[in-house]
């Protein structure tokens, strides 16, 4: 009898819904976008933060082109670790890149940990600055944590009904707050203000920060039904649903508190901002929808970021120890991953959390495109001049936030700096010392471990 336990990860075709998806793409995007970044944006750029999140939203949907392409022609659980996959082979740059991702990921359920505890502690008027910010973000780690153990369907449940919770209650918190505002205007003139070009770019990373959470979709493929027809849709949507929602509420909170006091509750500036508009009443009901958006974003964040880790695992492109634990390479990727966001929710602050993420992301994404132009352009049908633009827009973000952080938080570009060393010279050796026989070979269409992906779903299908 062969007692040897199961280590393939599980994925159930056809468990997860359209709407299921999009519930998963807006749990994190909302979650970490509209409750913690708005005053982090207004204090880089001001009055202008509106339209930083705007900006934000053209440079993703220009961005999603590439994802919406790839997703149609490669739907896997592997999502981004697949595409990297797919441009560059089984190759340092592949595993660099796809573990970039993941880390923004887990960096993103951090972020929106300490953001629960921050607008979990406006219901005691404690200040965000108590220690129970970082008890309170492990706890729901935690619970997300359990909750991820359970099946795909009880996950998607949970998330749905969160996620349809939350758009209701961010939307009507928008419409009323502009309704009852005693103007809906905004200062659109930031020369008084003393903002820069690179504070705008500045925010506008941070904005795109606010919708990267579409990228969770890609994960889904093994799961969602008709991946292809659907995968594209469901970030489209999630998108479109986004833009709305942060211009909306962008507006309500720039029309019921001042600059400064948006900059000063940055934290938790939608509480602050429903208290002169509807009261102490509305206050709570901020809270309470705060802390709802956090909890569905963390378990729609953990729930496509493990997966992506298991894939690289069975990919062959990140080493892998079981420390004796029972279940599957998806559970064991699940312990790592809220494991690692429990260290960076104990112990980094919210803006720190958003630049490392930030910081991430945009490498992460100008390989993606490159990848397109270079490689996938032919197999994908993909136009040559949106992943150029999409380059371009990268480089001016990427280079703006780096000079804003030079200036008021150099240590965060050289803790990136010291983790991104770590990842490639980690992925290197690792690499360099894997058995000959499975290394994949390079191919931009078929290659081993794409097979090996294609084999793992089918057998769990």
């Amino acid at each position: 009898m062969d007692a040897t336990p199961d280590r393939t990860s599980k994925y159930q075709a056809d468990s997860l819904s359209l709407i299921g998806a999009v519930a998963l793409g807006t749990g994190v995007m909302i979650g970490a976008g509209i409750f913690a970044l708005t005053g982090q944006m207004a204090e880089m750029t001001g009055s202008l933060f509106p339209l930083a999140f705007l900006s934000a939203a053209l440079i993703v949907s220009l961005s999603a082109y590439s994802y919406v392409k790839l997703s149609n022609a490669y739907p896997s659980a592997g999502g981004i670790a697949m595409y990297l996959e797919k441009a560059y082979g089984g190759t340092l740059t592949t595993a660099f890149h796809a573990l970039l991702m993941y880390f923004s990921m887990v960096i993103a359920q951090s972020f929106l940990a300490r953001t629960f505890g921050s607008y979990t502690l406006r219901l005691f008027e404690i200040d965000d600055g108590s220690w129970l910010v970082p008890a309170l973000g492990v706890g729901l780690l935690l619970t997300a944590f359990l909750i991820n153990l359970s099946v795909t369907g009880l996950i998607q449940r949970v998330a749905s009904l969160l996620g349809f919770i939350k758009i209701g209650g961010i939307v009507l918190f928008g419409v009323v707050g502009v309704w009852m505002a005693d103007s809906v205007t905004t200062d659109f003139s930031a020369a008084d203000r003393g903002v820069s070009l690179t504070g705008f770019l500045g925010a506008t990373a941070l904005g795109i920060l606010a919708f990267k959470g579409f990228t969770t979709i890609t994960n889904s493929g093994s799961e969602l039904k008709d991946p292809r027809r659907n995968l594209g849709r469901a970030i489209m949507i999630s998108i479109g649903l986004c833009v709305v929602i942060y211009a909306l509420v962008g507006f309500a909170v720039s029309s019921n508190l001042s600059l400064e006091e948006i900059i000063a509750t940055r934290n938790y500036s939608l509480a602050a901002a429903a208290r002169p508009a509807l009261g102490e009443h509305a206050v709570w009901f901020t809270v309470v929808l705060a802390m709802l958006a956090t909890a569905g974003g963390i378990i729609a964040s953990i729930f496509a970021v493990s997966r992506m880790l298991a894939m690289l695992t069975e990919m062959k492109l990140v080493p892998h120890r079981h420390f004796h634990m029972p279940g599957t390479i998806r559970t064991h990727t699940l312990v790592y991953t809220v494991a690692l966001g429990l260290v960076l929710t104990a112990f980094f602050d919210l803006s720190r959390i958003a630049a490392l993420g930030i910081i991430f992301y945009l490498i992460m994404d100008i390989a993606i495109h490159w990848g397109v132009l270079r490689h996938l352009r032919k197999e994908v049908e993909a136009h040559p001049a949106i992943p150029v633009i999409a380059i371009v827009m990268d480089v001016i973000i990427i280079g703006g936030f780096l000079w804003v952080k030079v200036a008021s938080d150099p240590l965060v570009l050289f803790v990136a700096a010291a983790i991104m060393a770590a990842i490639l010279i980690t992925e290197f050796f690792f690499l360099k010392s894997r058995p000959s026989a499975s290394q994949p070979e390079h191919s931009h269409v078929g290659s081993s471990s794409g097979n090996l992906i294609q084999r793992a779903e089918k057998n769990e299908r």
